[in-house]
């Protein structure tokens, strides 16, 4: 739980920050205020709260079902091409919605113009947050693989001992029991399951690394989107806004739980897993409700928070779709030794990334 715990800091060092983000740094930059109503807007951020932590649980949820509903569960072919759909919508999630407001918010003419019209802070903001989510990833990976297979190899000892001691007896009394040799063999082929199992084992540890390393990357965005729709007293930009991010959750939700679900985590971890994310949007929306009287979107600390943390956000979602979800699965040799599954996968990829790309419109 080493790395679900950093992002439970994380977030909450998010939250601690996000407050910033409501006092003006001295930049005479004015949103519009046309089209405020405080009492419609409330009501809709009411309904979002509820419909987006609705829509965020059960894409979540879904793949989750596999424990108890067989027809979906991971092992079969077709939930590749439901984690290359989920994969398409995080890739255009970080390309289309996420990096671009990065670069209009940390090169707003409301900043000054060194340093950050001098250099491209949201590009590099992404490139590192990319780099430390390798780092991350494969130090996690090999942290608990090492751990694992410490335990497994004087697991394996045991039973070479025990093996060793049973040859000898086995040599001692074969012509008396001549049954014996069989129970030779079973001892050393418990030997060879207990080494056989290490590649599955290795492979499980690496999808839970991967979820839990992609709900961190989820997470950052989740809170920043629900600030800015609840700071919003405009029914007019509510509305759309509202629509586009119940199906952006939907989505995420459903690559997240796929991630989830392919771990294999214990019932309770996986219940924690997907409540922490359901209300991340949610608990988002209250602080920018919170906020709103305050909050100017075009404030020179508005800008620099938020930006750099949308170009963290897609720096961490561009490596995790590309590296540990599509690479890992078009690579996989089930789908390697398929050529009709790797089609379809490769036309599911392309619907999730063009359904994503177009709510970019309203959201």
């Amino acid at each position: 739980m080493t790395t679900f715990n950093s992002s439970v800091i994380f977030l909450l060092v998010t939250l601690c920050l996000l407050p910033l983000t409501a006092y003006s740094a001295g930049c005479d930059c004015s949103g519009d205020d046309s089209g405020r109503n405080k009492t419609e807007a409330h009501k809709l951020h009411a309904a979002a709260i509820f419909t987006i932590l609705l829509a965020s649980a059960i894409g979540c949820c879904i793949p989750a079902l596999g424990r108890w509903f067989p027809v979906i569960s991971p092992e079969k072919d077709y939930f590749f091409l439901i984690k290359a759909f989920a994969a398409g919508v995080i890739l255009a999630t970080a390309f289309i919605h996420i990096l671009p407001n990065a670069f209009d918010k940390l090169t707003s003419p409301c900043l000054p113009d060194s340093p950050w019209q001098d250099f491209p802070f949201a590009g590099f903001g992404a490139m590192v947050a990319a780099v430390g989510t390798l780092m991350i990833d494969t130090v996690a990976t090999g942290y608990f693989s090492r751990r694992h297979f410490t335990n497994t190899a004087a697991a394996v000892n045991d039973l070479e001992e025990a093996s060793v001691g049973a040859k000898r007896e086995h040599s001692e009394n074969l012509r008396i029991h001549p049954h014996a040799s069989h129970e030779h063999a079973h001892g050393a082929s418990m030997v060879v399951n207990a080494t056989a199992s290490d590649d599955g084992d290795s492979q499980l540890i690496r999808n839970r690394v991967i979820s839990k390393v992609l709900e961190l990357g989820i997470i950052i965005h989740s809170v920043i989107i629900g600030i800015s729709l609840g700071a919003s007293l405009s029914p007019s930009t509510i509305r759309p806004l509202f629509a586009a991010l119940t199906l952006h959750q939907f989505f995420e939700g459903l690559g997240l739980g796929s991630c989830i679900a392919q771990a294999k985590f214990r019932l309770k971890s996986v219940v924690t897993m997907s409540i922490f994310f359901s209300l991340t949007t949610p608990v988002g929306i209250v602080l920018g409700i919170g906020i709103a009287s305050s909050y100017h979107e075009n404030s020179q600390t508005a800008l620099i928070v938020e930006g750099l943390l949308d170009s963290v956000s897609a720096g961490i979602l561009v490596y995790m779709s590309l590296v540990d979800l599509l690479a890992e699965d078009f690579t996989n040799p089930r789908v390697q030794s398929r050529v009709m599954l790797m089609l379809l996968m490769n036309i599911f990829l392309l619907i999730g990334a063009g359904l994503m790309s177009m709510l970019a419109k309203w959201a």
